[in-house]
């Protein structure tokens, strides 16, 4: 190695160490989505309402998060990484204490939509770095890094939050979270370059906006999108709000012990993407990774959801319900599966130039947590009438059609 990121005269030292910090501000960022998974019930009695109507409320984080992709992606590829970090990073700060000064639902879904807009960028930030220093197949490593890193932040909120509510309260993790924020804006102001944007585009934001919908809807990343919608959303849902209550309600486990078996499917998710991205330098085959990885997630959901109480698995073995620790089993080998998601970013930057990666990427994110906000909607819905084993069937079947849909406009043409 020369020292240089892929020739693109920034020194490798100093790119990982930015990396690695701007991978920091999502690991913040997936912590303060996941807050809800163990402290959903204990912050519903506090606001004196019903569990599954806070679960609802708290899908205008994704909705906001969604939104915000498009003025980001813009932004990054006009103004640059490090000054749109920063500004994220200080509204990240300001919606935490927001969000843990909440005396009710109404003022809580404020603090919710602060976090959703700041943290928007959290992920698109180091991803539009690596994309715009390093070649596709180096990318392609990086980005599972980046994702695994980020996801520390998911094992933050397993045990160590369920510790922290069981003896300090809920609110207590936003103030924790408060505080890493402003330790991450130190990092990145000190390690992040100052670098003008690479391949500014001149054009108003309104049309560089524009231009983030029209890469996102054109034939090409179709297929990207669809799977995009359904993917994060099932690990997001999974994790960040129903896992939770499914341990606890469904399999009777204290909210330590289903902390430590969220720990256990977040230290999946950590290592998946690391693991995916070397598998994808080795063996390549994105297009059909990515399709059988999200089959077999949809089937580990329901089997997960057949192992409820008076569901066909517990029946066939004539038990109230299958034991938690099955569904442990089952939670470490979905998240290895549904880790394929860098696999999306990779396939992504293959089909943009560097000029439009923030753009592109911003579109498959703004289609991970637009799908994750329809789907943590949708699923409270479900849950209040039909129940948690429902849940799991309804994200199982998205994951299908999202797969359906994938395979069929990812089809290599025919010549």
């Amino acid at each position: 190695m020369d020292g240089k990121a892929d020739g693109a005269g920034i020194n490798i030292r100093a790119l990982i160490f930015a990396l690695l910090a701007l991978a920091c501000g999502h690991m913040l960022s997936t912590l303060l989505r996941t807050i809800p998974a163990v402290s959903l019930d204990v912050m519903a009695a506090d606001f004196r309402t019903a569990p599954q109507t806070l679960a609802s409320l708290t899908s205008i984080y994704h909705f906001a998060f969604a939104a915000s992709q498009i003025p980001v992606g813009a932004a990054m590829d006009r103004f640059g990484v490090r000054p749109v970090s920063l500004s994220l990073l200080g509204g990240t700060i300001v919606g935490a204490l927001a969000s843990g000064m909440a005396t009710g639902p109404e003022s809580f879904l404020f603090g919710q939509f602060l976090l959703g807009v700041a943290t928007s960028g959290m992920l698109m930030c180091p991803m539009t770095l690596a994309a715009k220093q390093m070649s596709a197949a180096r990318f392609g490593l990086w980005s599972g890094i980046i994702l695994s890193i980020g996801n520390v932040g998911m094992l933050l909120s397993s045990s160590p939050l369920a510790f922290v509510v069981e003896h300090w309260g809920w609110r207590t993790g936003f103030w924790i979270s408060a505080g890493f924020g402003a330790v991450v804006s130190v990092a990145v102001f000190a390690l992040v370059p100052k670098q003008p944007a690479e391949h500014a585009d001149q054009s108003s934001p309104l049309s560089q906006m524009a231009e983030v919908l029209r890469i996102g809807l054109s034939r090409p990343l179709r297929g990207l999108i669809a799977l995009s919608l359904v993917s994060l959303a099932a690990s997001l849902v999974l994790r960040g709000l129903w896992g939770g209550p499914w341990l606890m309600e469904i399999k009777a486990l204290s909210r330590i012990e289903a902390g430590n078996a969220l720990g256990l499917f977040t230290l999946a998710l950590i290592a998946g993407p690391v693991l995916i991205g070397i598998l994808d330098r080795s063996i390549g085959h994105r297009r059909e990774v990515l399709a059988a990885a999200h089959s077999f997630a949809a089937l580990l959901l329901a089997v997960m959801a057949a192992g409820a109480p008076h569901y066909p698995l517990a029946e066939l073995f004539g038990i109230g319900a299958i034991p938690a620790q099955f569904d442990a089993v089952l939670l470490v080998l979905m998240g290895i599966a549904i880790s394929t998601q860098p696999l999306l970013y990779g396939m992504t930057r293959q089909l943009v130039g560097a000029q439009n990666a923030g753009k592109a990427l911003s579109a498959i994110n703004l289609a991970f947590f637009l799908g994750a906000a329809l789907m943590q909607s949708a699923t409270g819905v479900v849950a209040t009438i039909f129940g948690l084993p429902a849940v799991l069937l309804f994200m199982a079947a998205t994951l299908i059609v999202g797969t359906i849909v994938f395979v069929a406009y990812t089809q290599p043409s025919k010549s």
